[in-house]
């Protein structure tokens, strides 16, 4: 990354301890990271987090998200819920480059209890170096608003 980027990071409790590790993984590539919790392993509802990651996305508050729950399913359920945010979930590096080249994806989602922790550390280093392709795809995203 050329830039400093901006990153939040928001998870229910089955993705704190990985949202936590992707949080500082984000701050060694030099990316600013606000936090949105949750602050710990009590049980909390994912759509109250995926809420706040999506608003701060799409405000321009932050460049990027990065959602974790239990699979990913429900927080990037919640966070597509939003105009103007697009949540991919991945589940390596692959699914994680095309969502930015083809979807131009502004958060990535991903499952706790279904990637391991190098997986998704790959996940947010390429999420977060790809760029969006545009061209024939830019016409496609333009559909989605």
């Amino acid at each position: 990354m050329t830039k400093k980027m901006s990153i939040a990071v928001a998870s229910d409790h089955a993705g704190f301890e990985l949202k936590n590790l992707l949080a500082e993984e984000a701050r060694n590539l030099g990316c600013e990271v606000i936090d949105l919790g949750t602050d710990g392993p009590d049980s909390v509802d994912y759509p109250d987090f995926g809420q706040a990651l999506a608003e701060a996305v799409a405000s321009g508050r932050v460049e990027r998200g990065v959602a974790v729950c239990g699979t990913g399913v429900g927080i990037s359920i919640a966070v597509n819920r939003r105009a103007g945010v697009r949540a991919a979930l991945c589940h390596n590096d692959t699914t994680a480059r095309l969502a930015r080249e083809h979807n131009d994806a502004n958060v990535l989602a991903l499952g706790a209890r279904l990637v391991g922790v190098e997986v998704a550390k790959d996940c947010l280093r390429t999420f977060l170096s790809t760029e969006f392709a545009g061209g024939r795809h830019a016409l496609r995203v333009a559909k989605l608003g």
